[in-house]
Parts: C-alpha cells; sequence; structure tokens
C-alpha cells in the first residue's frame, strides 16, 4: 500500500500520461474558528496521452463526498489511501472531487492557529513536499504544472491572500467569497492561501514602466513590532539585483511576503505569497545577526521565484538545485547588491553554512549532492546540509571556475529557454557550458555525483633564510564514513592562497595567489624563493569546497592572534578549520576552549561570535573528557561573565555574552545576577532586560532549581502570546525534577495534542545537558517508541520528536549499543533509519572526541 508515499517511477508514469490544463479550487473556510474540516471542491481538467488508461489523483482527507469522472460518479470506494482510483480515462478529461479536509496544527497542508492574545483564528497553507493535497485534490509532483483558480469562502472580516491578486470580496452575512484569478503554469507546491484577520503593510517596487505592489503581513498582536519599511528596502534590493543579474523581469504579478504562526521551515516560495516564520518579526531586541539571517531568507525566497517557482524542476532529485541556487544568490545579493548592510556575508556564509555542510558530509548519510530520490519519504529527510549549503557551495566554486558573468550570462539563457516549464540539471549545465565555454561533464561527475568532503594541507620546505623552498598543496580525500555509499574521490579546487604578515598586532594579507588544485599533489611555484609569512592560508575567500588545515607554524600564530586578520573572512575561516578540527579529533576541546576564550575577546562579527559560542557548548556538553567537564564548563562560565560586563553598553556584544552567560551560570554569584537581572534588583548599563531576555534568564533558572512553577506562570502572566505559552512550556520541562520530565515525555510521546512549536520548546526544555541523570531512564523508552511515531504521526511531528529526544547527552557506549540493537531488531522504513543514525553518529564522534580531550589531559598532567 503506498499510503501517502510517491514513487519517482509512478510519478514518471503518471506525467508520461497526463497534461493537466487547469485546475478550479473551491474552500469554504466559515468554519475555521471551530476547527475540525474544511469542504474542499477540485475541479480538473486534463487530456491523456493514452485514452482509455487508468491514474490516480493525490488527496490526503477524511472523507470524500464526491467523485465525478467526465460526468460520472464513481463509487467513494474509489478513495483510498490517500489516492483516488481514475479508471478508463477519455483524451479529454473533467474530474470533479468534494471532499472534507481537515484543518491542522502541525504545520503542515492548512494549519490553524488561535492567537492568545486576540482570540481570533489564523490559516496558512504548506504545501512543500506533498501537502497540497491535505486541502485539495492535486496531482501531487512537480512536473504537472497548471493554472491555479481559487474560490474561497472566509468570515467577514477576514484576509485571504493567495498567489494571485487578493480581489474585492462579495457576500452578505457572516461570510464573504474571494474569487481569485488563474495563477500562471505553476507546481502545486508552490500555491498558497492564507487567511484571518492578518494586518497588511503595503509598498510597490517600481523600475522603469515595472510596478510590481508589495505587501507585507502579520498577525494585529506583532504588529507595533513590524518593521516593514526594513523590509521592504531589503525587498527592493533584491529585486534590482536579480533582475539585473537574471535579465529576467519579475515573472508574477505581485510580492506578497507573509508572517505567519508556527511556521516549520524558515520560509517558502509560494509563488508571488511567501510565507515565512513569524519570529522574524522581533519583539526584542536581536543582534545584527539576526537582521542579516531574515535579509538572507527574504532574499533567498525572492531568488525562488525565478528559479524554483518561473522554472521547477522535473524531480525532487535537482531539489538541490533549487535550494542551492537560492542561498548562493541570496548571499551573493548581499554581498553586493547597492545599498546593502551585509556586504560581509560570504564570512556569515563560510561560517555558518560552511559549517553546517562540513558536518553534514561526515554523516553515514552523506550522499552526493545530486541524490537519487526514489520517493517521496526520500526528498522529506532530504532537505539537509548536502542539499542546500554543500550545494551552494559548489556552485560559487563553480562560479570561480567558469567566472561571474559567464555564470550569469548561462543562467539569463537558461531562465529564456524554460519559462514556466521544468527541467533538468543538464539544462542548466549545457547553458552554462555554452555561455562559459568550459565543458562541465567532469567538473558535474566530480562534484555532484559523489559524496564525502576533500582536505587540502599545505607542505612547506625552507631554507636556512627562512624562504619558501617549496610548496605544495596536499589533497586528502578521507574515506566516506560507515554505512554511505560510494568510495571517497579526489577533486578539482579553484583555491587561492593567502599570506598574512603580522603588523603591530594584526595579521594583514601581503600577498595572494589563485590556482587550480587537482589530484594528490599541487605544487605551487609562485611562492617559491619567497619570504616565509606568518600565516599561509590555503582557500582564503573560500572559493572552494574542501576543509583546510594550517601547517604548524601558521596555526601557531592563529592561536595567539586569531581576533588579529582585520577582515572576517579568514578569521571565519580559521575559527571553521579550528572548530573541524576538534570535532574530528585532531585538537582537544579543551583546547579549542582555550582557543576561544582567547580569541573571542577580540572578534567583531557578532555572526561568528554567537557560532564560536554554541560550538563551545557542544564541545563541554559533548566533546570533552567527562571527568574535565565541570571544570572546563566553569571556565567557561566564568568567561562568560566576564566578557558580559566588558561588553560596551548596548551592544549586540552584551546581548549575545548576557544570552550566553544564561544558558551556563552556575554558581551562586552566577544565578544571583541572572535572578537580580530579571526581577529588576540589578542592572546592567545599556541592557535592555526585555520580554525574549527574560524567558531565557527565567529559563536557566529554573533549570537549575533557582525557580519554580510559581515563577513561570507569574512570567506568563506578563507575556501571555503565543511564544509566551511556548517558552512556559519549555521552561516546565526544565524543571529538575523527575516529575516534570515524565510530564514532559507523556504530553509529547503518549499524546498527540501538542502544537508543533509547543511540541518544539517541550522537547528543547526537557533536553538539558546538566539532567543526564533524570534523562537516563528515558533511552530505553525511547528505542521503544520511535517507530510507532514514525507510523503515526505527520513526518514534521515526527521528526521533531525522533530527532529532537534521542538521548544525545547520553554520550557512552550504551547508547551505542541501544541504537545498534534497535536498528538490528525493527527493520525501520528508509527514512526513520536515516534519522537515527545521523543521530547515532554524533555519539560516536563524541566519544572519539572524548578520547583525544582525555589524552590532552593527561599530557598537561605529565602522564
Amino acid at each position: 500500500m503506498p499510503g501517502t508515499n510517491l514513487t519517482r517511477e509512478e510519478a514518471r508514469t503518471r506525467a508520461a500520461l497526463l497534461h493537466v490544463d487547469a485546475y478550479d479550487i473551491e474552500l469554504d473556510l466559515s468554519s475555521a474558528r471551530e476547527g475540525g474540516t474544511f469542504r474542499s471542491t477540485t475541479v480538473v481538467r486534463f487530456t491523456a496521452a493514452t485514452p482509455g488508461a487508468d491514474s490516480f489523483i493525490d488527496l490526503v482527507a477524511p472523507t470524500v463526498a464526491e467523485i465525478v469522472l467526465n460526468g460520472v460518479s464513481l463509487p467513494l470506494a474509489n478513495f483510498s489511501d490517500s489516492r483516488i482510483a481514475l479508471p478508463s480515462l477519455e483524451a479529454q478529461n473533467e474530474l470533479r472531487v468534494v471532499a472534507d479536509c481537515a484543518y491542522t496544527n502541525t504545520g503542515e497542508g492548512l494549519h490553524r492557529f488561535v492567537d492568545p492574545v486576540d482570540g481570533e483564528t489564523y490559516l496558512y497553507t504548506q504545501f512543500e513536499v506533498p501537502d497540497a493535497r491535505r486541502v485539495f485534490a492535486s496531482f501531487e509532483q512537480p512536473d504537472l504544472k497548471a493554472p491555479f483558480r481559487f474560490t474561497v469562502t472566509a468570515p467577514k472580516g477576514w484576509v485571504v491572500v493567495s498567489n494571485s491578486p487578493t480581489p474585492t470580496p462579495v457576500g452578505e452575512g457572516d461570510t464573504r467569497v474571494w474569487h481569485f484569478e488563474p495563477t500562471p503554469r505553476i507546481s502545486s507546491y508552490i500555491t498558497a492561501l492564507v487567511a484571518g484577520p492578518y494586518v497588511g503593510v503595503f509598498d510597490a517596487y517600481e523600475k522603469g514602466d515595472q510596478k510590481v505592489p508589495l505587501g507585507v503581513y502579520c498577525r494585529p498582536s506583532l504588529r507595533e513590532f513590524l518593521d516593514a519599511e526594513a523590509i521592504f528596502e531589503v525587498t527592493k534590493q533584491g529585486f534590482d539585483y536579480f533582475q539585473e543579474k537574471f535579465d529576467f523581469a519579475y515573472p508574477f504579478a505581485k510580492y506578497d511576503q507573509l508572517f505567519v504562526p508556527e511556521f516549520n521551515a524558515g520560509a517558502m516560495e509560494n509563488a508571488g505569497a511567501v510565507t515565512l516564520r513569524d519570529q522574524y518579526v522581533f519583539r526584542s531586541k536581536v543582534t545584527d545577526a539576526a537582521y542579516e539571517a531574515r535579509a538572507a531568507t527574504i532574499l533567498h525566497e525572492l531568488a525562488h521565484m525565478w528559479f524554483g517557482d518561473l522554472v521547477t524542476m522535473e524531480w525532487w532529485n535537482d531539489l538541490w538545485l533549487n535550494e542551492s541556487f537560492a542561498t548562493f544568490a541570496e548571499t551573493v545579493c548581499q554581498a553586493e547588491a547597492a545599498g546593502s548592510r551585509w556586504p560581509h556575508s560570504w564570512t556569515t556564509f563560510a561560517n555558518q553554512m560552511k559549517t553546517w555542510a562540513y558536518r553534514q558530509d561526515q554523516l553515514p548519510s552523506t550522499h552526493p549532492i545530486m541524490a537519487e530520490i526514489n520517493d517521496l519519504e526520500d526528498v522529506q529527510v532530504n532537505f539537509d546540509g548536502i542539499t542546500y549549503a554543500k550545494g551552494a557551495s559548489v556552485l560559487k566554486q563553480l562560479v570561480a571556475y567558469v567566472g561571474q558573468d559567464a555564470f550569469f550570462k548561462g543562467v539569463q539563457a537558461y531562465f529564456k529557454a524554460h519559462a514556466w516549464g521544468n527541467t533538468r540539471l543538464t539544462d542548466l549545465l549545457g547553458a552554462l557550458e555554452e555561455a562559459s565555454g568550459r565543458d562541465l561533464k567532469t567538473w558535474s561527475k566530480a562534484w555532484l555525483e559523489t559524496a564525502g568532503i576533500n582536505v587540502l594541507r599545505p607542505e612547506i620546505t625552507l631554507n636556512s633564510d627562512g624562504q619558501i623552498e617549496s610548496f605544495a598543496v596536499i589533497q586528502e580525500a578521507p574515506a566516506l564514513p560507515a554505512g554511505a555509499k560510494g568510495e571517497a574521490v579526489l577533486r578539482p579546487h579553484r583555491i587561492a592562497i593567502g599570506a598574512y604578515e603580522l603588523k603591530d598586532g594584526k595579521l594583514i594579507r601581503v600577498d595572494r595567489i589563485e590556482l587550480d588544485v587537482d589530484g594528490p599533489r599541487t605544487e605551487v611555484p609562485q611562492l617559491v624563493g619567497a619570504h616565509r609569512p606568518a600565516v599561509l592560508l590555503l582557500n582564503d575567500d573560500d572559493l572552494s569546497y574542501a576543509k583546510v588545515r594550517l601547517d604548524e607554524d601558521s596555526l601557531a600564530v592563529v592561536t595567539e592572534h586569531l581576533g588579529g586578520f582585520t577582515d572576517s573572512l579568514p578569521r571565519a575561516l580559521c575559527w571553521a578549520s579550528a572548530w573541524d578540527m576538534t570535532r574530528d579529533g585532531e585538537l582537544a576541546a579543551r583546547d579549542y576552549l582555550a582557543l576561544a576564550l582567547s580569541g573571542l575577546a577580540r572578534e567583531t562579527d557578532i555572526g561568528v561570535v554567537q557560532s564560536v559560542q554554541r560550538q563551545v557548548q557542544l564541545a563541554l556538553n559533548a566533546y570533552v573528557d567527562p571527568s574535565w567537564r565541570e571544570q572546563g564548563t566553569a571556565r567557561w562560565a566564568e568567561a562568560t561573565e566576564q566578557q558580559l560586563h566588558a561588553a560596551a553598553p548596548g551592544s549586540d556584544h552584551q546581548l549575545t555574552w548576557a544570552r550566553a552567560l544564561a544558558s551556563v551560570a552556575r554558581t551562586d554569584r552566577q544565578l544571583d545576577l541572572l535572578e537580580g537581572l530579571l526581577n529588576g534588583s540589578r542592572t546592567l548599563d545599556g541592557l535592555a532586560v526585555d520580554t525574549e531576555l527574560r524567558w531565557t534568564l527565567l529559563s536557566r533558572l529554573v533549570a537549575t532549581g533557582r525557580a519554580d512553577e510559581k515563577a513561570i506562570d507569574a512570567e506568563l502572566a506578563r507575556d501571555n502570546t503565543a511564544a509566551g505559552q511556548e517558552h512556559a512550556a519549555s521552561c516546565r520541562a526544565a524543571r529538575p525534577t523527575a516529575a516534570a520530565k515524565a510530564e514532559a515525555w507523556a504530553s509529547v510521546v503518549e499524546s498527540d495534542k501538542l502544537t508543533n512549536y509547543v511540541q518544539d520548546a517541550v522537547i528543547g526544555g526537557f533536553q538539558q545537558a546538566d539532567q543526564r541523570e533524570l534523562l537516563a531512564p528515558y533511552s530505553a523508552e525511547y528505542f521503544a517508541a520511535i517507530k510507532g511515531i514514525w507510523e503515526t504521526r505527520s513526518h514534521e511531528i515526527s521528526q521533531q520528536i525522533i530527532t529532537g529526544l534521542y538521548p544525545s547527552l547520553l554520550v557512552e557506549q550504551g547508547t551505542l549499543d541501544a541504537t545498534d540493537a534497535w536498528l538490528d531488531a525493527s527493520s525501520p522504513a528508509p527514512a526513520l533509519r536515516r534519522m537515527v543514525v545521523e543521530a547515532r553518529a554524533g555519539i560516536e564522534r563524541a566519544l572519539k572526541a572524548q578520547a583525544v580531550d582525555h589524552a590532552a589531559g593527561a599530557r598537561a598532567l605529565g602522564h
């Protein structure tokens, strides 16, 4: 039985048979305030290449009331297993399906949310990958595009937004009807509907004769925090940049951005109606890194209007190209667009996206960028660091290889040739080959069709005068992790080598060489005879995708003067290299902590500071020798306290160090400070103890037993919003008692009543690094429960539970043994197996890192 799955072969067969002419969809949402189900009526017109053939249409719904094919009523029994069987098709077909579809609280299909502030109901759709079928009957695959015409009945006074411009509603009484114009020919997964008493702010993008209406929406309870002007500014910069680079006008009639509640992802590229998580409407002070991340998301989704929506992948094996292109586009736009606040965006990319990619590429589930997607379950777990970050890194490498002008020339030809159609990777590569004159078949095979990561190391010899006698780049291809498919390969790399000198405490680049690296050894004659600089940095400017190691002399200088780089990108590259060495067991976790303690004080890039803070916390939780963990954590806590007091009043650094202290405070003095900041008896000049920071402070006080449930209730009374309720749920799960853990576990595992966001908050509160003894009994319960959860919950909800509740804080052989026993005995579905195997790999890596850290500690003691 297929269930809600769809195989590639089934999709290929259906696409060869059918051509979809149009959808007319009527949705009656007048029941939205009560919840339950809503009436959905779909009329779809399509042709069949082989009259008399059978096919099917997809639908996930509690009940179907009517199925009429070409004027003939079909038995309702034709609806089974999330499909409606369509027998004996004619050349021209019209299908009418009337169903009662369900509102959800999981962020899939038509999500229903009630705002505790105003008691109003808010709806939005999320359809990628296969969830349009939860709202209307559809041929749920990207290559069966069609125009979609929506007619929506909803309560009077509501706002209804879809892909087409919003019409004036008509009708009398308590409801109104919105008749939308048909969309252009698009895929079902990028159709959208957002409905409720949302509020909007409006503007327009104007360029010559072009005028594109712009809208930004949110709930009324967030309106006071909606900085629409800043959002419009970034959006217009993206319009300018992308239309110039793509040489193709924005392809839709308007562009709305809707900040919606309880959204599972960062955002979704619905054509002309982008939905974004409403945490991007900042209700408290955030650092500039948060604004940069929001801008990146805005630009990412805008780039998708061309790459993904105008031109769409034929099947999900090219999902990487959709997401990688948008990720590359967001970064290059931030780096180059006129007026951008974040010209250092490649630093952020190196520090965050590349680190994610390197981590993902060393898991047993690593896969080629162009992954083999056999069915929908495959793609649903493939929104990973390979698909987004490694793919974007490889595109950056490709741009360096063919040149940016040739790259965008090829992209322009691609859009013109395939507008409103579906493509494969070969279509884009062909356009790039023609534009650049480069043969990309070998490049594609090496970079897109193989898994794993290369390591680049310098090999240097000096003469007696300190001049470079020989310099070579050594390329290694570490074996793929056990269980990964394929073999490790060496690849061609386009890299730069930067030479840095130390002058007055600053590391200044004095030379740069760009070259191609291929094979196990590449000589660099350009450096022979030169004086050896203080630091030689491979992959300077981060052109290629490879792990980089420093030679011994460079590493010594960087360890002492990492903050001395005058540019943020080489600092980020060195931080990333040090962290990767820690994860690989080449640098003891306690030595990474020492590097952080010395380097962070001089780090000016707030995004880098926040990333290193997270990495230090992970190192302390998982990678240090457990016998040294308390000592190392105490050192880190003391450093966070010192940095908090030393930070400039009102600065981003002050805020981020306050948060860091609030995640690790342990001594009475530190906890007294948190308590004083929360109750107002202590103040720090410039530090605004606002709503979000208050919850951060309280969470730590609760987890350490310094605050109780009455304190949680009191804070919730101050902030009885959706976000406040999520924070309160997290705090209750963080209480250091067996009863609190049992309550949290039961609410997630034994019940399915929690919404996606509240469930995520409970899981986050449950997993406390200094509550390992309380968590230990749940390891066996986890393995007893997860197969049933996978089989009975939706994909998003089950993935939250399976990844979030894995006993990752129990870094011990027993956790590996329990995982292996479950894998051997359970015969899990491939997607479920992948999630568990990835979590297991984290324990295995942590155990190796702990052994390295233990040895380093023994050496320090002279043992």
